[in-house]
C-alpha cells in the first residue's frame, strides 16, 4: 500500500519559515541598507521555491519504507539544488557586478538555513518512517 505524501505539511512548513527569512531580510535590508542586496526578496524566493521542489523529489516515492529509493531521492535533491543555486549565484553575479560581493554573501548564508531546515524537515520525516518501521516489527513479533 502506498504512503501519501505529507506535501502539504512541508509546504506549510516551508511557507512559515520562508516567511520569517523573508521577514529578517527585511528588516536587515532595513537597518543596514548599504550592507545587503537589492536582490535579497529574490533569493529568498528563489530558495523558498527550490527547497518545496527538492523536498517532493524526496518525498515522492510511494514506499516509504524504503531506505535506498529515500536516499536516492535525497541525493538527487542535492545535485538539483546545488546546481541549480551555482546557476542562479553565476548569472546573477555576471549580470551584476556591483553588487556581486554583498549578494554572493546573502545568497550563502540563506543557502545555509534553508539547507539546515530541509535536512531538519528529512530527518522528522525518516525518524516518523523508523518509528512506523519498528512499531510494524513489535507488531508481528
Amino acid at each position: 500500500m502506498g504512503k501519501q505524501i505529507p506535501i502539504k505539511k512541508f509546504s506549510f512548513r516551508i511557507i512559515v519559515f520562508s516567511v520569517i527569512i523573508a521577514a529578517l531580510a527585511a528588516l536587515f535590508q532595513w537597518i543596514f541598507p548599504d550592507y545587503t542586496s537589492p536582490a535579497l526578496p529574490f533569493v529568498v524566493l528563489f530558495f523558498f521555491f527550490i527547497t518545496l521542489f527538492t523536498i517532493f523529489i524526496v518525498l515522492r516515492n510511494d514506499n516509504p519504507y524504503n531506505q535506498r529509493q529515500f536516499l536516492s531521492g535525497y541525493m538527487l535533491s542535492r545535485i538539483v539544488k546545488i546546481f541549480s543555486s551555482l546557476l542562479f549565484l553565476t548569472l546573477y553575479m555576471f549580470f551584476n557586478k556591483k553588487d556581486s560581493l554583498r549578494f554572493a554573501i546573502a545568497f550563502l548564508v540563506i543557502y545555509f538555513l534553508f539547507a539546515i531546515f530541509e535536512v531538519y524537515l528529512l530527518k522528522l520525516e525518516n525518524d516518523d518512517i523508523s518509528k512506523k518501521i519498528k512499531d510494524n516489527n513489535n507488531n508481528i513479533e
